[in-house]
């Protein structure tokens, strides 16, 4: 086996070997870690912020008053799951959604798929587990039972009064074989990512009776909805009927103390993590207390911190530069969608125009998020009802935006986000300030590094646009069919046989304990792979041009602590580095727990596969290492090579 057959291990193998996953979570990596200097930073601007930040975190963070509160803050919920029959119910738990408890039916606010109007799309919800395959697939079945053990232990830190007579084991029971109805209706992960299955735009007065109660009390305007799942809101309604109303009570109890599990006393939140933390994603211990009260406070006024931290930590010529490399990124795009042999030119020339209308989000938002109104308290005591109206404020917040010209300059996230994104419906990509650091982009990164890391990121966000969801929407952001069907066949095949590459491939850490899994779907991870595959050829593009534009870095070394001894003093040259950036940024150790989860619940492939995959996949790798060789594990012949964009 040489080297280059494990791009991924070459670059990151003795610290995989050898690095220790903090005992607080599942996963740590790159990502990880950049999101732990993140977290850092806020946390210093929160707990000096004397406004509604730091008024939230300072009330998160008095235990003392926390603890002496107990359970009573549950009671203004719990009080509202009594009703005479389940039309009653059901607007309780609409007026639940609105305080933060989650419904079995939600939704997010958005720009309509087919206009220039937001709107709400519908959306199943309702499990405890991650997904609904947790319900029903036999290799979690020892995972459900410990579920059911876990909500008997938290129910039993109720007062027995709450749970309609019955003792914790008997109500745990009732509820998550309720939940095992719920999850039967529920639509699968590759069925729910279907632009076009799930855009179903209806009055919600045709919605059955009794989700137009919930919704109604929740308020959702009079009007069209998109709803996302349609036979899953019929498959509820027919579960909300008078005789199941007991154990949709019990069910209540139970979402209520899940959902507010983090914000009542340390024993009641350590309980709830061994299950969520410690069995579903193998940490060991629960984050630290000041973390927690970060992610809650980014969580409700997460905006009014970004504008802070941009004024600390961005600094406006790392916005200018990511503009520049964005061009770079566009221009390549142009040229690979003009040269491409498997597209007509009527096609071509509609992809090209839906290019020109991409618009980057860089740093942080121009026009920041105003939370006027929303006042809370520091007290522990009121913690509770911080979160109450925080959750209120937001949802009213998106329910004000139905029916009116969607605000295509809002942002989905904030500046301290480690993340990028890709939004279909109003054709933009988000590149936050917090994930423009080291190791994706720092100003000291030679070019070649720069194209191989935050250059493929933007690559990859781009070709979300073209990916196979992406691709149904037009520049407007509507799905609108710009392909002929020769066209889209084409596209088509060439996707199956990337489907075909991922599908049952099975991360090591999964290998190495013998669990037995089906591995990677293929099908469910095919957006982000064609990102992924899109993203690394368009940046190798993009670094040519500017090659061509200012001629090739000399050969020099590679900076990267705990590689394999090979890079070590050896001299790269650009577009090997490009590379080795590329696997850099994937540096990702897993709990086994964890990457189950994830397989079942995360539309990417494993960290190694993003690497290695994609780029068994380009040409341009095996010219820049040619000793990856015929008879290497994990080389692809030329026509087994799929280039789609």
């Amino acid at each position: 086996m040489g080297a280059m057959d494990d791009l991924y291990r070459y670059v990151n193998g003795p610290w995989l070997d050898k690095h220790v996953i903090p005992d607080d979570r599942g996963v740590d990596g790159t990502f990880h870690q950049l999101r732990d200097t993140a977290e850092k930073q806020v946390h210093g601007l929160v707990e000096t912020d004397t406004g509604r930040a730091g008024t939230l975190y300072a009330s998160f963070m008095d235990t003392a008053g926390v603890d002496a509160a107990g359970l009573a803050p549950l009671d203004d919920d719990l009080d509202r799951l009594t009703a005479r029959d389940v039309t009653e119910f059901a607007r309780r738990l609409g007026e639940l959604e609105r305080r933060g408890v989650g419904a079995p039916v939600t939704f997010w606010v958005e720009k309509d798929s087919g206009s220039e109007d937001a709107i709400a799309y519908v959306v199943q919800s309702g499990l405890g587990l991650p997904d609904e395959a947790y319900y029903r697939d036999e290799a979690h079945a020892e995972t459900l039972e410990a579920y059911r053990e876990h909500v008997a232990t938290m129910l039993g830190f109720l007062d027995p009064a709450r749970l309609f007579g019955l003792d914790a084991a008997t109500a745990a029971e009732r509820t998550v074989r309720l939940e095992k109805e719920i999850a039967a209706g529920h639509w699968d992960v590759v069925a729910s990512r279907d632009a076009v299955k799930t855009y179903n735009k209806v009055e919600l007065s045709s919605l059955p009776g009794i989700i137009q109660e919930l919704l109604r009390a929740g308020g959702m305007p009079a009007g069209e909805v998109v709803s996302m799942m349609p036979s899953y809101l019929d498959h509820l309604a027919s579960l909300l009927s008078d005789d199941r109303l007991a154990d949709w009570q019990l069910w209540g109890t139970w979402h209520i103390l899940r959902s507010r599990a983090g914000v009542l006393p340390e024993e009641v939140s350590a309980k709830n993590f061994e299950f969520y933390g410690t069995r579903l994603s193998g940490a060991k211990e629960q984050k630290a207390r000041w973390k927690r009260g970060v992610s809650l406070a980014e969580s409700l006024v997460g905006q009014e911190i970004g504008r802070v931290y941009v004024d600390t930590y961005f600094p406006a010529s790392s916005k200018k530069e990511m503009l520049t490399l964005v061009d770079y990124l566009l221009k390549a795009y142009h040229e690979r969608i003009q040269a491409l042999d498997w597209m007509t030119d009527e096609t071509k020339q509609k992809a090209l125009e839906k290019l020109a209308q991409f618009r980057p989000k860089i740093g942080y938002p121009d026009k920041w998020r105003s939370y006027e109104g929303l006042e809370f308290q520091s007290a522990g005591a009121d913690l509770l009802d911080n979160v109450r109206a925080g959750a209120q404020y937001l949802h009213d917040y998106e329910l004000g935006k139905i029916g009116k010209p969607a605000d295509r300059d809002e942002w989905v996230t904030t500046p301290q986000t480690v993340n990028a994104f890709y939004n279909p419906v109003v054709n933009d990509v988000t590149f936050p300030a917090a994930i423009l650091q080291a190791p994706f982009y720092d100003p000291s990164f030679d070019t070649p590094e720069l194209f191989g890391a935050i250059g493929a990121v933007i690559g990859h966000e781009i070709g979300h646009g073209f990916d196979d969801q992406g691709s149904l929407y037009d520049g407007h952001g509507n799905l609108e069919s710009w392909w002929n069907d020769d066209d889209r066949a084409a596209f088509n095949e060439l996707t199956s046989k990337l489907v075909d590459q991922y599908d049952g491939l099975v991360p090591q850490v999964l290998q190495e304990k013998g669990i037995e899994t089906r591995g990677v779907n293929g099908e469910f991870t095919l957006g982000e792979n064609i990102g992924d595959l899109g993203g690394l050829g368009i940046a190798v593009v993009a670094y040519q041009k500017y090659v061509e534009a200012h001629g090739e870095d000399e050969p020099s070394e590679f900076d990267i602590a705990e590689g394999s001894p090979d890079i070590q003093g050896r001299k790269f040259t650009g577009l090997q580095r490009l590379f080795l950036a590329w696997a850099r940024v994937w540096r990702t150790a897993i709990r086994p727990e964890m990457q189950q989860q994830y397989l079942a619940i995360d539309p990417h492939a494993p960290a190694e596969f993003r690497c290695n995959q994609v780029v068994a996949n380009i040409d341009e790798f095996y010219k820049a290492f040619p000793e990856f060789a015929e008879d290497d594990e994990g080389y692809l012949a030329p026509a087994d090579r799929v280039t789609i964009w």
